[in-house]
């Protein structure tokens, strides 16, 4: 899945785990997560390297807006589930 041309990127968390647990983005152009947490519970998404922190509650969707990206691979997490809620953006 790709950002622009798509619209948003669509990421579901579910039993504290991401799924896709691999995202590949257009390098070089802002990008948007539409993450949806079918948990009961809120998490953040978190990610150093992109630079990045959003809560969504529980049944519920947000949007985690990604700055243009350098190709590479930049891991995230969930902090509030970091073993088990673990995934990658890849910017190709």
């Amino acid at each position: 899945a790709c950002g622009a041309d798509t619209g948003a990127i669509p990421l579901r968390l579910k039993d504290h785990k991401f799924t896709p647990s691999e995202i590949h983005v257009k390098a070089n152009q802002p990008n948007v997560i539409s993450l949806t947490n079918d948990d009961d519970t809120a998490e953040e998404f978190d990610s150093t390297s992109l630079k990045v922190e959003k809560v969504v509650v529980g049944h519920s969707t947000g949007e985690v807006r990604l700055r243009p990206l350098s190709p590479g691979r930049y891991p995230f997490m969930g902090e509030y589930h970091s073993d088990t809620a673990e995934g990658i953006v890849i910017a190709e």
